[in-house]
């Protein structure tokens, strides 16, 4: 038979016949990537298809944030989800609540090729239960970072001999600077997307971690002094605000186009957007030198808000063994091209990838690595991460107060009784 079938597969080929197809286990997957990223992942998908011929992944792209979220839960419900899917390690503990995704056990990282200690400490411990099961793979950790103007900082006190942000070891050090950027003609010298709960929600929670401060603590929102903290967070956006230092009702694209029109010197936005720079460097129209450092750490502790997509799997009581199989072979396959998607701006959270050469030369990225020691993950309640009610609160409450339409300590007292509404 065997002979048979290879003097059939000779045939064909000199007759110029397509050959039998391989067995292929065929995987349907799910992301909501967008924009750049989607590109970056489809490339990826293509290339492992192309390594893979016995195994094919098919990937639809479907709506970022609450649409998305919708979607896998109803599906897996009725067992028409993906094989695979993209998932932000913020939306864990809803997950969790949901019953949504299926464990990933030590047998599928070793059919992986991965371990635990292969990935960033954080970004483990926010794809896990509190008792340590392992829930989702992390590929990235993406945060906020400081993209800033090099050309303007040239020569100042805020600019180091390599080429960094120096200088700002506290509030009134990053004020300094905004004012003497004020002066310099910048009419709105920090930006960020101060519309909305979006980058309202990472600049707040980013000040508030500086401070040690914890919205969530053992189902309490913002128990004990975490109440004042969060007022000083806000306090300080406001006064940035009240001062003409940060823009007012700035969308997500505004704020983008503030940098890149020099009329902000210092832009807080994901590493994302590190493309969108690089890009325009490139073609020449940003019109000078810009550079991405961490978040400088402007209180009591180094934090940035971050959090991770990931691979999960859905609750499938129908996956085979071959096609589990099959998945953890496309996960263990992605970390190990990881760098492709560090391109994009993020951090790998596989360590190999961060401690290669290759990605040593890759800037700013390298430089704002060391964010991922100090990356400050969305609260772990139902009610925090992408698209959550925390969002709706920050959207509905601190961006007013940051705007000056009520105080700082209202704002966080409104939110404190409305979120501790939601988990009571």
């Amino acid at each position: 038979m065997k002979l048979m079938t290879k003097l059939a597969t000779a045939t064909a080929l000199s007759l110029g016949l397509a050959t039998p197809a391989l067995a292929q286990v065929k995987l349907e997957w799910w992301d909501f990537l967008a924009g750049g990223d989607g590109v970056r992942m489809q490339a990826l998908i293509d290339e492992f298809n192309a390594e893979h011929p016995d195994i094919q992944v098919s990937g639809t792209t479907l709506e970022w944030g609450l649409p998305f979220y919708t979607k896998v839960r109803t599906a897996t419900a009725v067992g028409q989800g993906p094989d695979i899917m993209t998932y932000h390690l913020s939306r864990l503990p809803l997950a969790l609540e949901e019953n949504v995704l299926s464990p990933i056990s030590a047998q599928d990282l070793e059919t992986a090729g991965l371990t635990k200690e292969d990935f960033f400490p954080a970004a483990i411990e926010a794809a896990s239960t509190d008792d340590g099961q392992l829930m989702a793979v992390p590929f990235d950790i993406h945060a906020v970072v400081a993209f800033y103007n090099k050309t303007a900082l040239e020569g100042t006190d805020w600019l180091d001999e390599n080429g960094n942000l120096t200088g700002i070891s506290s509030i009134e050090d990053m004020t300094a600077l905004l004012q003497w950027a004020k002066g310099e003609g910048f009419s709105d010298p920090l930006s960020f997307q101060s519309e909305g709960g979006g980058g309202t929600w990472r600049m707040f929670y980013t000040l508030l971690r500086q401070q040690d401060g914890e919205l969530i603590t053992d189902g309490e929102v913002l128990a004990g002094d975490n109440m004042d903290k969060a007022v000083t967070a806000i306090q300080t956006l406001a006064d940035w605000r009240s001062e003409g230092l940060i823009p007012e009702q700035a969308a997500y694209e505004a704020s983008v186009a503030l940098f890149s029109g020099q009329k902000a010197v210092i832009h807080i936005n994901g590493v994302w957007e590190v493309p969108t720079f690089k890009d325009s460097a490139a073609d020449g129209s940003l019109g000078f030198d810009w550079s991405a450092n961490e978040v400088p750490q402007m209180m009591d502790q180094p934090a940035t808000w971050a959090d991770s997509h990931a691979f999960a799997i859905p609750q499938n009581p129908n996956m085979t063994d071959e096609e589990r199989s099959a998945v953890m072979t496309v996960i263990g396959w992605m970390q190990e091209h990881s760098l492709a998607w560090a391109d994009a701006g993020h951090i790998p959270a596989y360590k190999p990838t961060v401690d290669s050469a290759e990605y040593a030369a890759l800037e700013p990225n390298a430089t704002y690595a060391s964010l991922a020691d100090n990356a400050a993950f969305d609260p772990r309640s139902s009610i925090a991460g992408v698209a959550s009610p925390v969002y709706d609160a920050v959207d509905n409450l601190i961006a007013p107060a940051v705007h000056g339409f009520l105080s700082a300590e209202d704002a966080a007292a409104e939110m404190k009784a409305q979120l501790q509404s939601l988990i009571d």
